[in-house]
């Protein structure tokens, strides 16, 4: 299936599913739904970064500190985690993604998206989608924290990189 036909929820300000549209739509209509963010650490608590591919919907070629994407419509924030990061990291086994927050992204310019975030170890030798990873590498936090102002990121990512570190600073 192509990923511009997949459906999803659409939702209000409040998270409450109010219709479903397929993906495509839901971008070009400005259209509220659901993602997920996953944050994965390997054996030694790096960080998964990545670029994404030029061929992405959304943010094509831009960096990112996260794995993850939209949640089906239907499917939980919970089960979207998992299956999200199993895909991209490209492995099956992976522990359950433990939540931490969640947050509306909204860019002000008709991109806005519930946001749940998470986190997963990632002990197991990864396999990133070749139609979703450009390039890949896992990094401690001061070497993303460097690449901040070098590379290119998402900016929901950045949002989400910077709600986490005031969630872990008690903010």
């Amino acid at each position: 299936m192509n990923a511009a036909d997949e459906v999803l929820d659409i939702v209000d300000a409040h998270d409450q599913v109010v219709g479903q549209a397929p993906r495509g739509e839901a971008y070009a209509r400005g259209l509220r739904h659901r993602c997920v963010f996953i944050q994965a650490r390997d054996a030694d608590g790096r960080l998964f970064v990545h670029r994404r591919t030029p061929t992405k919907l959304v943010f094509p070629s831009l960096y990112d500190m996260w794995v993850g994407g939209v949640v089906g419509a239907g499917e939980s924030y919970d089960d979207a985690a998992l299956r999200e990061a199993e895909e991209e990291l490209g492995v099956s086994g992976l522990p359950k993604p433990a939540f931490l927050f969640k947050f509306l992204y909204d860019d002000g310019a008709g991109q806005s998206w519930w946001s749940a975030v998470y986190e997963v170890r990632c002990e197991l030798p990864v396999s990133p989608q070749v139609e979703e990873v450009a390039w890949h590498d896992f990094l401690t936090e001061d070497e993303v924290e460097r690449r901040l102002t070098q590379w290119e990121w998402v900016p929901d990512g950045l949002d989400a990189w910077a709600r986490l570190r005031a969630h872990r600073a008690g903010g």
